[in-house]
């Protein structure tokens, strides 16, 4: 008798588990200048775009038989261009993505070995073996990657769980509420929406769910909305722990030191004092940012397999692994405290493939096909303000590079 989960819960954790990953780690130090309450806000306004951007995919999916890929729903509605611009799109975020991994797996173990020995690894060597361990299950085989993903999400949620709610106990409100400083300041939202928005980045799974599930927009319209709010409820929580226990003030210190993953653990280590939480809340960063890069590199493998027409045999993947992984493991090694600016550049090319093309999409659906069934809700209205926000986001990142928007220090 094969056990399997009911359609719903099924949808809901795939969305929930494409959803969250080491992205998070980068909201507290994202969010430092706005703090908490603004922070907040901005968590509930990106968690409702990319729910109806995500609902916008469903509809426009709906007019297409059930195993269409986003690509082809693309290159079908806005013709080869778009299709060639919205895979450059989601190969840059995937590089980007791996870049901040490789960055961020390498500042983890060079925080928890000084924490823990007194000494402290090499920088690149440590990146370099946290990749190369990684890099080996991709390309032995995806099953290996399937495998040993589970034993790390197990992890990941036991670390979690164990390091949120410890947190949580040394919580201080006059932290969390910044009540011997300002409490926060509107003008640094705006460098912080791409960063956002990356944290619930789960569109290209929408295809996947009408292949799936089938036609069936109810279901997998509340796997969307189920898994959007898990992916919500966990990234308040931690944004919660981590305000309440490490000072507005204190951050300033974890960017300039380059704002990488174990910069905010070590920040977290002083503010919080116990070594079974450091311990806890080093091991989820660590199992976060893995599962990430596997789940972020197996798609950019597959990907530039069919790009440049690799075999699947031994030489053919190797051919893929170079292509795939050389570029960000040298950039993580010689740039090794890109995590947070990397992160933000993800969000960039996201407004575009995950806000402005579902966009353009669902105008053009609607004009070219008949009512499916399920219409998105927001009416005429959702089109418009999809387009309005993705470019809003990437006008507000351009604008953050360019020093045109201040940075929190």
């Amino acid at each position: 008798m094969n056990f399997r989960l009911p359609p719903v819960l099924g949808g809901s954790t795939l969305v929930a588990g494409t959803a969250i990953g080491a992205g998070m780690l980068a909201l507290p130090m994202a969010s430092a200048g706005m703090w908490f309450f603004w922070s907040i806000g901005l968590m509930l306004l990106s968690w409702l775009v990319m729910l109806r951007s995500s609902q916008a995919l469903l509809e426009v999916s709906l007019h297409f038989e059930p195993g269409h890929s986003f690509h082809t729903i693309v290159r079908e509605l806005l013709g080869p261009r778009w299709s060639l611009a919205n895979g450059c799109a989601v190969a840059f975020v995937l590089y980007t993505l791996i870049y901040a991994y490789v960055s961020g797996g390498g500042s983890i173990i060079e925080q928890s070995f000084n924490s823990i020995t007194g000494s402290v690894p090499s920088r690149p060597l440590a990146s370099l073996a946290f990749a190369l361990l990684l890099t080996f299950f991709i390309w032995w085989s995806s099953k290996a990657v399937d495998r040993f993903s589970i034993l790390l999400v197990g992890g990941m949620v036991i670390t979690y769980l164990f390091s949120i709610s410890g947190m949580m106990t040394h919580l201080r409100p006059d932290v969390l509420t910044d009540s011997r400083g300002t409490g926060g300041e509107m003008i640094f939202l705006w460098g912080a929406v791409s960063t956002y928005l990356t944290s619930f980045c789960f569109h290209a799974s929408v295809p996947s769910l009408v292949k799936y599930m089938g036609k069936e927009p109810r279901t997998i319209n509340a796997s969307l909305r189920y898994g959007t709010i898990v992916a919500l409820v966990c990234y308040i929580s931690w944004l919660t722990a981590a305000d309440g226990n490490i000072s507005r003030e204190d951050f300033k210190a974890v960017i300039a030191a380059g704002g990488n993953v174990g910069d905010l653990m070590g920040a977290a280590g002083e503010s919080i004092g116990s070594f079974f939480i450091l311990r806890m809340l080093e091991s989820f960063s660590l199992l976060a940012v893995a599962t990430s890069f596997l789940g972020a590199g197996l798609g950019l493998f597959d990907y530039m397999a069919d790009l440049c027409k690799f075999d699947d045999s031994r030489s053919g993947r190797s051919k893929t692994l170079l292509v795939t992984f050389a570029p960000p493991i040298v950039g993580g090694i010689i740039w090794p405290d890109g995590f947070l600016p990397a992160i933000g550049w993800a969000g960039l090319a996201s407004a575009f493939w995950a806000v402005i093309v579902p966009a353009l999409l669902l105008a053009a659906g609607r004009k070219k096909f008949a009512s499916s069934g399920y219409v998105t809700p927001g009416g005429r209205l959702t089109a418009p303000m999809l387009l309005l926000y993705g470019c809003f986001v990437a006008i507000c990142h351009t604008l953050f590079v360019f020093n045109l928007l201040p940075m929190y220090r």
